[in-house]
């Protein structure tokens, strides 16, 4: 793809000669679309997440728990578009939804009617105040830090290493950092996330590394006065799958309040995955709060939420904020069912049991079969990483076996189960729709390839690229 001796998948460059991938053989369509997608896309694809080598896969279908590739293959799905389909793939009852909606109309050009009732829900449930709607999550984190800067009068934003927030220029610094170029751990580097991105915002971006709280105090004490707001994911799911220090979280919301900054979750995956989000599992209220499409069981949707204090700035005059596709009436009416029938607590507890028995198992098997390799988990989600060291920031994760992680996926694969999203810096996320045979068939698929797993010692080098 790039050349004829490397090739890249995703963050990672790998000589094509050594690298594995046993299911050559039932994806020659893809393989196919792939050569015809070249002439007329970069890469072939869309996203650049997606340029996975030797060649991308290409999906027609999905239903429930399932999802069926060009070839006809079928596989249990565990990446579930990257954690947002906690609904499930084609969920009946969004699907009648969404099949009346076509029939009224998709986009109105003014407001929707029914818009107040998803905010109701949507305030309800994460318990805030007041929420703005638009499509994507990089425009609402873009919108977030915007509302953050507007109320405090100050520019700059903290981000933290490693955790992504959306392709705008304001937050694509550091997000997968090589280790030559990250520097200092407890000092990172501001690294662009590629050509491009305007290097003016480097000057507003201070970059923290996730879970140190000394690193937190000394960069308030310093800085704090200039600080518009922090941004964070509570629970990082862009390097696997970081369990936040409690101590962390709550030293971070009490700086933020002692220095009049705006502390905002990005709970883009997080807040599908427990009712009420991570803020409300961790009992911490942040002054704004972003969600995204999963709240709208993947029809394009976001929202920023929080506190009537940093939101009644927004507004004509004021604040900007607009967008023909906000509140669309089929991405309205696709968050209420969602909130109302889908996403509701008792579906949402079923799917967390199920996942934490997939953990368990993962675990159980690591240790009979003595795989060097580590299980993290919350909530609907859990990631594995190929070293038995608890990764608590980017910097651990950089330790880790890449090389064995993608052997790991593409033998799952081959065995007709997709057991994560593609990348190791990715998590497996359970649906409402997953039920225990689709547990125990993730299991007897795991049990198959452990075993292959231990004699793979090479290391690949994660790069910068989004």
């Amino acid at each position: 793809m790039h050349s004829q001796v490397k090739e890249t998948i995703g963050d990672v460059i790998v000589d094509e000669k050594e690298f594995y991938f046993p299911i050559r053989h039932k994806t020659e369509k893809s393989k196919e679309i792939w050569s015809k997608s070249l002439k007329y896309t970069p890469y072939g694809v869309h996203s650049n997440y997606r340029a996975l080598d030797p060649y991308p896969m290409y999906f027609k279908s999905g239903r429930g728990s399932r999802i069926t590739d060009v070839d006809g293959n079928s596989y249990l799905d565990f990446n579930m578009a990257f954690g947002v389909l906690s609904t499930g793939h084609s969920n009946p009852l969004l699907i009648n939804k969404l099949k009346e909606r076509l029939e009224n109309g998709t986009i109105l050009g003014f407001e929707y009617y029914n818009s107040y009732k998803l905010a109701k829900l949507i305030t309800s449930r994460f318990r805030t105040d007041k929420v703005r709607f638009s499509t994507t999550g990089g425009e609402a984190t873009q919108a977030a830090i915007r509302f953050a800067r507007s109320f405090t009068g100050r520019n700059k934003i903290i981000k933290f290493e490693g955790c992504y927030h959306g392709s705008h220029d304001s937050l694509l610094v550091s997000t997968k950092p090589s280790s030559e170029k990250a520097g200092d751990p407890k000092l990172p580097n501001k690294v662009l996330s590629g050509t491009g991105v305007v290097r003016s915002v480097l000057e507003d971006t201070v970059v923290l590394p996730f879970n140190d709280v000394e690193a937190l105090v000394e960069t308030f004490r310093h800085q704090g006065n200039e600080i518009a707001g922090v941004i964070l994911e509570p629970v990082p799911m862009n390097m696997g799958l970081v369990i936040p220090k409690k101590e962390f979280l709550q030293t971070l919301r009490e700086l933020t309040k002692e220095y009049n900054s705006v502390l905002i979750y990005d709970e883009v995956k997080t807040g599908s995955k427990h009712y009420g989000g991570a803020s409300e599992y961790f009992k911490i209220r942040p002054d704004l709060l972003t969600l995204g499409k999963a709240i709208g069981g993947g029809i394009p949707i976001s929202a920023v939420t929080g506190s009537e204090e940093v939101m009644k700035g927004v507004g004509p005059g004021k604040t900007p904020h607009a967008g023909t596709f906000n509140s669309n009436p089929l991405s309205i009416d696709a968050g209420i069912v969602c909130m109302e029938d889908i996403l509701t607590e008792r579906n949402l507890k079923q799917a967390e049991k199920l996942s934490s028995e997939l953990s368990k198992a993962y675990r159980d098997i690591i240790e009979d079969d003595d795989v060097p390799l580590g299980v993290q988990d919350w909530s609907l989600s859990g990631s594995i990483y190929f070293t038995k060291k608890q990764i608590r920031n980017w910097r651990d994760f950089l330790s880790t076996n890449v090389n064995q992680w993608y052997r790991y996926y593409y033998m799952m694969v081959d065995n007709g189960v997709i057991p994560a999203a593609p990348g190791p810096d990715e998590q497996w996320t359970v649906s409402v729709m997953h039920t225990k045979q689709d547990i125990l068939e993730h299991i007897e698929a795991f049990k198959d390839v452990s075993k292959n797993l231990k004699h793979v010692s090479s290391q690949l080098q994660i790069e910068e690229a989004l």
